[in-house]
């Protein structure tokens, strides 16, 4: 009997020795000596022609107050940079930077402009290089940035609540009428959790997406989305299914919640953004609008639990988890986070929602068998379910889409 089919070479299950620690010190040490050569002797000098080093300079945050503009800005050049003049609406103003000097690469810094900004007019900010490159920065609509207050939290917590915890509430309210429910229904229900976890999957790569284009350069915005989303598809599929199986009752409802929660969590970062942009025209239409998009996830977190009997101290924790992230994304937002950390919420946000999706589409491709079949998915119910989840999200989110 052929005991090594593949040509496998043989493992060695005898320690390391000094001959083998040698082979595998001695690829770091060619590396060192050649990153040192790089560096001391400088080869790409040949190379230099005059031309300027690339640059790029990105603004991750705006405050406007009683003293002028501060922004802070992120270097993104092949060298150090530094910046020699500042432009406000093609007038050059002085300004004072912290730290002072050059910037060096994927560094921050903080300028302060004295300019008097008009409340409500646009202003445009160009920032001057010692190579002569421009970076332009626009100011939509110029209003104070929100200061920490008391009040001010109370007021957005509240909003928050209203967005985020409250529809989700109403719901896992449902519950009681769809105990009842037959194998269809269930069926039914499931598929349809599918339906508007996948329209949130889409939506929230899309506004990942969005708030990547707008950080630095240097953080590669489309690859961080991607390897972020897939990271934390990864790192919770690993936990759900870390005692063998797939979660499924109480735990399942849990993963929903936390899908849920983080895409909240962003889009109480955008809400929160936009207060401190001076875009935030929200309006009672508009605050109702995100409340009625968020009623379905209460219904799809009870899906799973249907069968079961909870307890409501577990009904308030899947609507805090599921709905509070809300009221946090909102007080970050309002405090200007800059666009990659958003980008990177959103982008957890899909990856965990991706893993529900698939923890959930199991649930109905394996009916009351033990053996999934994948086909189910395509019965009237199920069927049924997803496309009513799709088209309810879908229909809600035009309420709330202004931009």
């Amino acid at each position: 009997m052929n005991e090594n089919p593949r040509n496998f070479p043989p493992v060695s299950t005898t320690a390391p020795g000094p001959r083998h620690l040698l082979w595998l010190v001695l690829p770091l040490i060619v590396l060192v000596a050649a990153v040192l050569w790089l560096l001391e002797g400088d080869p790409l000098r040949g190379f230099d022609n005059g031309a300027p080093p690339v640059e790029n300079l990105t603004v991750e945050r705006t405050v406007l107050d009683e003293d002028g503009l501060r922004l802070q800005v992120r270097a993104g050049s092949s060298e150090p940079m530094t910046i020699a003049q500042v432009q406000v609406d093609s007038a050059y103003w002085q300004f004072r930077q912290d730290p002072s000097g050059t910037i060096s690469r994927g560094d921050t810094a903080w300028v302060a402009i004295p300019f008097p900004w008009v409340l409500g007019e646009a202003h445009k900010v160009t920032f001057v290089t010692n190579t002569g490159a421009t970076f332009d920065h626009e100011i939509p609509v110029a209003v104070p940035t929100s200061k920490v207050s008391g009040s001010g939290l109370a007021s957005q917590a509240l909003l928050g609540a209203f967005v985020g915890i409250l529809p989700v509430a109403i719901g896992l309210l449902c519950y009681p009428a769809l105990r009842g429910a037959g194998r269809n229904t269930m069926t039914f229900l499931l598929a349809m959790t599918v339906g508007l976890l996948a329209f949130l999957f889409v939506d929230t790569m899309i506004e990942a997406s969005e708030f990547a284009e707008e950080s630095a350069a240097i953080f590669q915005g489309s690859v961080m989305v991607i390897l972020t989303a897939v990271a934390s598809f990864l790192a919770l599929v690993a936990i759900g299914r870390r005692h063998g199986g797939s979660p499924t009752g109480l735990a399942l409802a849990t993963y929903i919640a936390i899908g849920i929660g983080l895409h909240n969590f962003g889009e109480g970062l955008a809400i929160g953004a936009a207060f401190a942009a001076g875009a935030a025209g929200l309006g009672t239409f508009l605050v109702l609008g995100f409340t009625l998009h968020n009623i379905t996830e209460g219904i799809g977190i009870a899906a799973p639990i249907l069968h079961i009997r909870p307890k409501i101290v577990h009904f308030l924790g899947l609507a805090m988890l599921a709905g509070g992230p809300a009221v946090l994304g909102i007080w970050l937002g309002s405090l200007a986070v800059a666009p990659h950390w958003t980008a990177i919420v959103l982008a957890i946000g899909a990856g965990a929602i991706a893993q529900v999706i698939v923890e959930v589409t199991a649930i109905v491709a394996r009916g009351h068998d033990a053996r999934g079949d994948y086909t189910r998915m395509l019965n009237p119910a199920a069927f049924g379910g997803i496309a009513a989840g799709l088209a309810f999200m879908y229909v809600t989110a035009m309420l709330v889409k202004i931009s």
